[in-house]
């Protein structure tokens, strides 16, 4: 399922989940449970900030015993939240702006990851150099229904181009399809988020972007959780966003170790079938796809304070999204933060410099 489509599902929860297995907090104070679900339905090498916490014990110095459970699409995270099946959910943040104006539903920004980073891949070596020469061209994406296609059309206008008349979209999902698209040319691009243009370079294809002026400079994968839970235990809220926030630096100080890190806890999301060199350089360019989009959230973000939301970039996507009709009132941003005193300070307020350290040395 794709991790940025914006049409409300019904879908049960599937798939595999990861655990943190648990060291007592204290003698006399066993770990909380926690669960987190994740808008994915595989946690690759790709999720460094929600992997990492579990393999540096980030959350049992917290004092929580987190599970990590990968459901689909963003709107399933949420309904996992409301349903009481999970504290948190790792989503996109257009979808926690359509819970508040659509469903009425107090879901608030716990923690900025990363931007917006979809983009239109291209055959590097083919004759479309801009957005305009995307007229009368057929684009593969995930679905009808994937979050990109709003960017997409926006960029379409922009370039004088009716997405309606002018480009052909068609769905292909994930894995070998969208690549077998473009070597057959079934298509002549693909509109996908990075790590999954990145996935389709490892497969061979040589690709050419196209990327709207604009895009990083919405947010994107933000963790959510609901008011009720914020209230309830504000404590957890901090501690849980405070580990992501560590992971994302630890594994942007060292990406090699992070990838050497998770093939050691989580070997069945090992890539196979080349030689092992080349798996190493697969996983490190779908981990840096991501990586490039937390550094660009933390610089979006207000470049201070590691997991903090500026509120002045979620309210310029709340804009699109409303000049783009996804939604048919606004929202502040402001509304959907944690109201807990000094909430961002508590979470960026551990020493980097201390987990930089440890990255470099590589120790788990």
């Amino acid at each position: 399922m794709d991790r940025r489509s914006f049409g409300l599902l019904g879908l049960s929860l599937t798939g595999l989940s990861i655990a943190g297995s648990g060291r007592a907090f204290a003698a006399d104070k066993p770990l909380k449970k926690v669960r987190i679900a994740v808008s994915t339905t595989v946690l690759n090498v790709g999720y460094p900030m929600l992997t990492l916490p579990l393999t540096l014990g980030y959350w049992k110095d917290e004092g929580f015993d987190v599970e990590l459970i990968p459901v689909g699409a963003s709107l399933q995270s949420i309904q996992q939240m409301v349903g009481g099946n999970a504290e948190f959910g790792e989503v996109n943040a257009s979808v926690i702006i359509q819970a508040n104006t659509k469903n009425d539903l107090p879901v608030r920004i716990a923690m900025g990851n990363g931007v917006i980073d979809w983009s239109v891949a291209v055959d590097a070596a083919g004759p479309i150099a801009s957005a305009k020469d995307l007229k009368g061209k057929t684009i593969g994406v995930f679905s009808l229904a994937t979050g990109g296609i709003a960017y997409f059309n926006s960029l379409l206008r922009s370039n004088g181009l009716d997405p309606a008349r002018d480009v052909e979209v068609i769905p292909l999902g994930l894995g070998a399809p969208p690549v077998e698209a473009m070597r057959s040319g079934k298509v002549h691009g693909l509109l996908y988020w990075a790590s999954a243009i990145a996935a389709f370079e490892n497969a061979g294809l040589k690709l050419r972007k196209l990327v709207g002026e604009d895009w990083r400079q919405y947010p994107d994968y933000t963790l959510a959780v609901m008011q009720a839970t914020v209230d309830a235990n504000p404590d957890m809220v901090v501690g849980i966003a405070r580990g992501m926030a560590k992971a994302t630096v630890y594994a942007l100080a060292n990406r090699d170790c992070a990838r050497q890190l998770h093939w050691a806890r989580y070997p069945a999301t090992k890539p196979t079938g080349a030689d092992p060199a080349t798996l190493v350089q697969w996983d490190l360019n779908t981990q840096q796809a991501q990586l490039d989009s937390l550094k660009d959230g933390f610089a979006l973000n207000g470049g201070k304070l590691w997991g903090n939301a500026d509120p002045v970039a979620y309210d310029r996507l709340v804009k699109f999204m409303v000049d783009t009709r996804q939604i048919d009132k606004t929202v502040a941003a402001q509304s959907m933060m944690p109201k807990i005193p000094g909430y961002f300070e508590k979470v960026g307020g551990f020493d980097v410099a201390a987990v930089q350290a440890a990255a470099a040395s590589c120790k788990s």
